[in-house]
Order: structure tokens, then sequence, then C-alpha cells
């Protein structure tokens, strides 16, 4: 046997990684799988039809029922709880248990509430105590009940989308600042304003990296709704709020960055393979894109997984 079975731990399954520990009253069931370098604390359950992972961590409390699938390096807290079917009766299971993932890297916080069939992607943080009734993104913060996201993981101090240009008889300039995020810069457009009200030029040729080809309008997205979440291969993107706020988290693989649209007079800036999300609309928020290419669903790439495999490679 090579890994740890504590004396007063149960485990009845031949699937079990190197170096993995399993600590008192812990019970294992025969047809469990569970990978290497794991830690299952004392008074855990795990069923026959559960798939654990390398290097995960299951604290006290925890019972992982049927259908149950957990990637590698996921840390499931204290008395997290999962359930497995949506609608329950006594001695009446159904036909086949919904199958809930935990991807690779997440966590999810103590006590906890997973509903079932849900995901939870790539390096989400789910909070304490949440109820998590919705598939949660890749990298997101969420907590609450039921849950919603918050925030998103190392996406630094929120960025107020606003360049800071010089003026020359009240008039501002165009400005371009740079992010963190590569490729991904803030663009500010002549603003003009007098006791008749605001106006905003935009010539395409000159303040924007790319021409045109088409452009479209988000609008009514309820604030607890997440849009984007893609990446595209060639298209070239530049958003701007035209009215109320969005939020917008960018990524490339190293750096990400969380910024906060909510002028017409600054746009951001979005090159292709940067993955990109939009959430915390405003009730009145509209949100206008311009885009380098005509439509193409070959063109995303929607997977966040498949995303880093693109870039990787």
């Amino acid at each position: 046997m090579n890994y740890f079975l504590h004396p007063q731990a149960i485990c009845e399954s031949q699937t079990i990684g190197a170096n993995s520990r399993i600590w008192a009253f812990a019970h294992v069931l025969p047809k469990a799988v569970i990978g290497a370098d794991c830690n299952i604390c004392d008074h855990v359950f795990v069923e026959n039809d559960v798939v654990i992972g390398d290097r995960v961590t299951v604290k006290c409390g925890v019972q992982l029922w049927d259908g149950l699938r957990v990637e590698d390096d996921v840390f499931i807290g204290p008395n997290v709880t999962f359930a497995n079917d949506p609608f329950p009766r006594s001695k009446q299971p159904p036909p086949q248990f919904s199958v809930t993932r935990l991807k690779a890297g997440c966590s999810v916080g103590a006590n906890a509430t997973i509903l079932p069939g849900v995901t939870i992607h790539e390096n989400a943080m789910v909070g304490a105590g949440a109820v998590v009734t919705r598939s949660v993104p890749p990298n997101a913060i969420v907590y609450g009940n039921p849950a919603r996201i918050h925030g998103y993981v190392n996406a630094g101090s929120q960025t107020q989308a606003r360049v800071i240009v010089p003026e020359a008889d009240g008039v501002q300039t165009p400005g371009v600042q740079p992010l963190d995020v590569e490729g991904v810069t803030l663009h500010h457009f002549p603003a003009f304003e007098d006791i008749r009200g605001k106006l905003v030029a935009v010539e395409a040729h000159r303040h924007l990296p790319f021409v045109p080809r088409r452009f479209f309008f988000v609008h009514d997205v309820p604030s607890t709704e997440v849009r984007g979440e893609h990446a595209h291969r060639q298209c070239q993107q530049f958003l701007v709020a035209l009215h109320g706020s969005v939020q917008v988290v960018v990524e490339d693989g190293r750096n990400r960055r969380e910024i906060l649209l909510s002028t017409p007079s600054t746009g951001l800036y979005i090159p292709p393979m940067i993955w990109a999300t939009q959430y915390k609309y405003t009730r009145d928020a509209v949100l206008m894109v311009y885009a380098s290419h005509d439509y193409d669903s070959q063109d995303y790439i929607r997977e966040y997984n498949a995303w880093v495999k693109a870039i990787r490679a």
C-alpha cells in the first residue's frame, strides 16, 4: 500500500494514488477513485461514483456523493455540502445522479452548499457559506445566497477607465494608456463640452486601433449576469460604455486586470487571444462593441481551458 491509511479509517477502494493520506473516521467506498498526494481529512465520506484528481484537499466533515468529479489541485473546505438529486424522494433514487464538476485549481469555502449539476470552473473561489445554484465561471469569486460574482481572482485593483490627457481650449485630445495585459489599451476620444451638452467624436482611421467591419450593442443586462467569457482567434474588439457602467476583466495567461467602463469618451481595446469577461452591468448600461471582422462562430474560443492550451501552444 503506497498511501497512508489511519487505523480508524475505512478504505474499501483499491484505486488510491501514491502518497495520499486518509485520516481517522473517513470512509471510502469500493469503486471510488482518489488520485495521488490527496489529503482526505477526518469524518469524510466518499461514495462509489466519485472521481478525485491529484493533490486534492478535502477537509473534515464533507460527504462526496455519487456523480462528483473533482479535478487536480482542488480545495474543499470543512463541512461543504454537495447534493446530487434535484428532486430527492426517500427510497426513490433517480436512474442517474447529476454530475457535479469541480475544475482544476478551484476552492470551495467552509459550509458552502453546491447544488446538483453545477460546474465550478478553473481557479474559481467559492466563499464560505455560499449557496451555489448555478455554474461558476473560471477565476470568479462568488459568495452569498444565492452565490453571485463579486470579483475575479488576481484581477488587481480596479482600473477606472479614464485616460489623463491634455486640454486645449476646453477640448480634451486623444490619449492612449497601455495596461499590463498584453496588447490591451485604454483610449480616450476627443470630447467637447459646453452649455449645450457633451459631444464625443470618433474617426475610425485615426482614433481606433482598427477600422471596424461591424458593431453591436449590449443593453438591458441584469446585474447578476455575466457576458463575454471568450477569446477571439483573429477578431479585435473595442468596447465603449455609452451609458451606465460595466466592469470588464481581461487576461493574457500571465496577467489579469479589471477595468470599469463608465464614460462614452473612453474605450477599451481587446486584441485577439485575450480572454475577456463583462459583469456588474448597471441597470441603465449600454455597451457598444466595435469589431474588426464579420461574425464567425469559428473565431470564438469559448472554453477557458481550451484557451489556456491555445496560448501555451
